[in-house]
């Protein structure tokens, strides 16, 4: 990738570019540094006046490897205020990364909607999840400044000893997503019509991205936790009300784009069984792995979808 030379079959259509290296390096600075430091101190907020002493505070935001007790903690406070509060700080902190990182690729897809433009904005920079791998990596075990940059806001109280490994793993598979895109990407473009590409890419996003926060969002606020799942983390149940939530906020947003983009039937059927699958992904998913399992399951559904019908 640095040197130039030809990546072969599956990195020979991938090539950063110095404006796209700039760009994410003003983007990691603003979002992934001062804008994340200053939700993990919105989150310190919250949890101090939720009635956390201030050694309780240093337990949650260190890295958690040692001397943390989830059970002995949700025994002085309420567990269903530390689900809001790890809600929304994690949410708060990525929605306007999500928001504007989506609606600046979308309308350049809009714009020029070719081969490569969609094939960047699927991947949405291989480059840049490879610098954020590393980061999080490197703050992993750090319990000052960076560590709080990084893990702060995103590590949930009620993942316990697990939390800064559940967002790692987050982190991690939603690079290899992008991965996966690079040769994906391709097959997809010479599948469907250009003037469809900026609304491939919102059913393949923006669907997933609707799912996955309507479930959170509305499941911490109104759900019961009833059912159990598996996966990283220390405590590991969802609800009944995040999964309808995903569902009729991912059919929102897919009837929103069919209407936007004056798409045909086919299309309103793609996004109906789109809509159908992520919160089913979602909910079977592992903790930890359904941002990678739900955006690879829409860019495999709209592949195949595509082959059949387009």
């Amino acid at each position: 990738m640095i040197t130039g030379i030809d990546g072969g079959w599956f990195f020979g259509n991938y090539r950063p570019s110095l404006e796209q290296i700039i760009g994410f390096t003003v983007v990691f600075t603003f979002f992934w540094m001062i804008w994340s430091y200053a939700f993990h101190w919105l989150k310190y907020g919250l949890l101090k006046r939720m009635g956390l002493d201030r050694g309780e505070l240093r337990m949650v935001f260190g890295n958690r490897l040692a001397d943390f007790d989830l059970e002995d903690l949700l025994a002085r406070h309420s567990e269903r205020s530390f689900r809001v509060i790890d809600m929304i700080a994690r949410r708060g902190r990525t929605i306007v990364m999500v928001v504007v990182g989506f609606a600046f690729i979308y309308f350049q897809v809009r714009r020029n909607p070719t081969p490569d433009a969609l094939a960047f904005g699927l991947q949405s920079s291989l480059f840049d999840a490879m610098i954020m791998n590393w980061w999080a990596l490197l703050t992993f075990h750090n319990n000052g400044v960076f560590g709080h940059m990084a893990y702060g806001a995103q590590a949930r109280v009620l993942d316990g000893v697990q939390g800064r490994a559940n967002a790692l793993c987050i982190g991690t598979l939603w690079g290899m997503f992008r991965f996966v895109m690079v040769p994906i990407g391709r097959p997809l473009a010479e599948i469907y019509p250009p003037e469809t590409y900026a609304a491939l890419y919102a059913f393949i996003w923006l669907t997933y991205a609707a799912a996955d926060f309507a479930s959170e969002i509305f499941g911490s606020l109104w759900g019961r936790h009833g059912i159990h799942v598996w996966g990283l983390g220390d405590m590991n149940r969802k609800s009944w009300a995040g999964v309808i939530s995903a569902f009729v906020c991912a059919l929102a947003l897919i009837l929103s784009v069919v209407w936007a983009n004056e798409l045909s039937p086919a299309w309103l059927a793609l996004g109906m069984l789109l809509a159908i699958v992520n919160p089913v992904i979602e909910l079977y998913s592992p903790r930890g792995t359904d941002d990678f399992t739900m955006a690879t399951t829409n860019a495999l559904i709209c592949l195949g979808y595509g082959w059949l019908v387009f």
